[in-house]
This record gives C-alpha cells, sequence and structure tokens, in this order.
C-alpha cells in the first residue's frame, strides 16, 4: 500500500531535530500528567490546572505530537507495522485503565487515534500525495477549524457561529469513535476521528512540504541535542511507563508524605 513514496528516506539518516522536539514535548506531557495525578489522584487543591493557560499547555502537547506523528508519515518505511503498534499500545491502556483505574478509563485515546490515523494514511498515501502540500496544508486546516467541535455537537463555519448537527448522528460506540460523541460517554483521554485526522494531514503536508526544500532544511533537522533525542527515539514505550511509575509516586507520596 505505501507505493514508491513510502519507500524513500531521507538523505542523511534520522532527522535529529524531530526527536528532540519530540522529546521537549514528551517531558511537557509527563509535566502535564503529573499534575493531572496530584490533583485529581492526590486530591492537590490546585485551581491554575483547571484554568485556560492550563487548557493552552495540555494542547500545545496534544497537537506537537499529532503534528509530528503526520509529517514522520513522510519519513517512515514500515507505516502500516508502525500504525498497527501504535494502535495495539492505545488497546493496551484502554485494557490497563479499565483493570486498575476504572474511574478514570481511556477510550479512544491519543494512542488509538494516532494508530488509526497511521493506518488509513498508509491505505491513501497515494491519493493524498496527488494534492500539492501547500493547498493541501490549507484545506486540511480549513477542515480541522471547521470540524474542531464536532465532539459537541456542531461544525463551526466561522467564529461565534456554530452549525448544529443531527442528534441522531451522536449515537453509539462507532460514531463515538469518529467523533460524534454519544451522550454520557467518559474518557480521561478522548481523541476522535475528526477533527484530529485533519490536524494529522497538516503534519503530513507539512513534512511534504519540507521535503521539497532547499539543501538548508538538512542542516537545521539535523540539529541533536542527545538526552531529548533518546527520548524522542523512545516515545512510545516511555509514554506506556511514565503513567504507571508517576502513579505510583502519587500513591507513594500521599501515603508517606500526606499530600
Amino acid at each position: 500500500m505505501t507505493g514508491a513514496h513510502g519507500r524513500k528516506r531521507r538523505p542523511g539518516g534520522r532527522l535529529q531535530l524531530l526527536d528532540v522536539i519530540r522529546g521537549i514535548t514528551l517531558l511537557s506531557m509527563i509535566a502535564y500528567h503529573g499534575s493531572w495525578d496530584l490533583v485529581y489522584l492526590a486530591g492537590v487543591n490546585w485551581p491554575w490546572y483547571h484554568s485556560e493557560e492550563a487548557f493552552l499547555w495540555q494542547q500545545s502537547i496534544c497537537w506537537t505530537f499529532i503534528l509530528l506523528s503526520g509529517y514522520c508519515m513522510t519519513l517512515s518505511s514500515h507505516k502500516w507495522k508502525r500504525g498497527a503498534i501504535v494502535f495495539a499500545a492505545g488497546i493496551l491502556v484502554t485494557a490497563a485503565t479499565l483493570v486498575f483505574l476504572p474511574e478514570d478509563v481511556v477510550v479512544f485515546g491519543v494512542l488509538t487515534f494516532l494508530g488509526s490515523a497511521m493506518l488509513l494514511t498508509d491505505v491513501l498515501e497515494n491519493p493524498l500525495r496527488k494534492i500539492p502540500p501547500l493547498p493541501g496544508f490549507v484545506i486540511c486546516a480549513l477542515l480541522f477549524y471547521v470540524t474542531r467541535w464536532v465532539n459537541a455537537g456542531s461544525l463551526q463555519l466561522w467564529k461565534g457561529s456554530p452549525f448544529p448537527l443531527p442528534a441522531a448522528w451522536y449515537q453509539g460506540n462507532v460514531m463515538t469513535f469518529l467523533g460524534f460523541t454519544e451522550p454520557g460517554f467518559q474518557s480521561s483521554d478522548y481523541f476522535s476521528f475528526f477533527p484530529w485526522i485533519f490536524l494529522f494531514w497538516c503534519g503530513l503536508y507539512l513534512g511534504l512540504w519540507i521535503g521539497r526544500c532547499g539543501s538548508w532544511k538538512n542542516v537545521i533537522l539535523q540539529i541533536n541535542i542527545p538526552p531529548l533525542s533518546f527520548l524522542g527515539r523512545n516515545s512510545l514505550l516511555i509514554y506506556l511507563l511514565h503513567q504507571p511509575v508517576l502513579y505510583m509516586l502519587v500513591v507513594l507520596g500521599t501515603r508517606y508524605l500526606r499530600l
């Protein structure tokens, strides 16, 4: 399914700057999730965590990961395998939270979305690549804007003027996965297919556009900070391990330090 385009690799090997950015974002995510544990598991009273600034912090993390994942679809030669691994990791997170944290279960979380997006993009790679990068990026950015609040029952054609969608669409697990969130659905980490697939494809077209730039890009994209690059290269494993570690630290801290 990947075709000839999918087998091409960038000259110079792995692009270190992408790993550095992923490593920085991973540290930010660990700090954010640690804060979540303190507020919701340890009961720490921290009003700022519920502020607009904290929401923007959370959004900066997920936007960066999704854009990077889409970008890397222009580099990988094993998209189907990678997508299947990430999707399976998402199922593992759902199963683990269902057993150990049923009150905060993760259903259709970010890994489930990313795995699904990788698999679909692998299937659609050839038609997606037929759209020039700049128009493709603009179209996907507009579609992301329009569908940004689809979970809440409407499209956003322009700011402050929502376009309501039929309530009948918002029923069942399949529609919830797609973004038409069923009433009463709860998940502590929810990334539906829409609108986020359009942000993922923004990353794809950004990667295709940068790939057409001059040789200067190879110098910039090889900027390396080894500790951060290490984190970025092992982001999936660290993602799976960080929350159990944080959970144990919070439990121990609550028990022995009386947070």
